[in-house]
């Protein structure tokens, strides 16, 4: 397996990044996972990077993105934090990986079986953890929405919180949301199962018509 080019970076739709996404997790759980040279991806990526996507996961050690979407160095761009929360720090490196780096999808996952989703609950109140976890509750007034009806309360509040983390991206970078507007990135969030490994997304965001239309002006 290659390392991913510019050429192949700047080549990819969203939509197709997307699937390459989807291709990777289905490898991870097949235990199909392609033989890559790491060695050697670490010697073609010395003088650049031109990662594919940018993750926004758990720090979650069982969540490694790079690991359950079987992919290789310099394909990804990876932000990890407790609980997949989004915070201006977050969100500006997120906008370096589109604007500058031209990665085409943003991945927003969060996973079953979250000790912080648990501990925003739980209202846990621990030093610096405090403010972390508050930036998780806005979620939970969107708990009882009708597509989670079927889960359990925690997974409810971990379904949320991803929808929550869109919505705080899209809110508050005029970066991302012009990205997206133009269809030049895709959003997509999901949810990483500790148990099967499989991710179940639940939300896929592309404007591929305001794409065409700006090719054609």
């Amino acid at each position: 397996m290659k390392t991913h080019t510019r050429e192949f970076q700047q080549t990819l739709t969203p939509r197709l990044a997307f699937q390459v996404l989807k291709e990777g997790n289905d490898r991870f759980v097949n235990n199909l996972k392609l033989n890559r040279n790491l060695l050697q991806q670490v010697n073609d990526t010395r003088d650049g990077q031109f990662p594919f996507a940018v993750a926004l996961s758990c720090m979650d050690s069982r969540v490694s993105v790079e690991l359950i979407f079987d992919q290789g160095l310099g394909d990804m761009f990876s932000v990890r934090v407790a609980g997949n929360i989004v915070n201006p720090d977050v969100i500006g490196s997120m906008e370096y990986a589109c604007k500058v780096a031209g990665s085409k999808l943003i991945v927003v996952l969060g996973h079953t079986r979250c000790g912080a989703i648990k501990g925003a609950a739980d209202h846990v109140q621990m030093g610096n953890l405090t403010g972390l976890l508050e930036k998780i509750k806005p979620a939970a007034g969107r708990i009882n929405h009708s597509e989670f009806e079927h889960l359990s309360e925690l997974d409810k509040y971990t379904y949320a919180n991803v929808l929550h983390s869109i919505d705080m991206i899209l809110s508050e970078s005029d970066i991302i949301r012009s990205l997206y507007s133009d269809g030049r990135i895709g959003i997509v969030g999901g949810i990483y199962s500790v148990e099967t490994g499989h991710v179940n997304f639940i939300r896929t965001m592309f404007n591929e018509r305001q794409k065409e239309k700006a090719a054609l002006l």
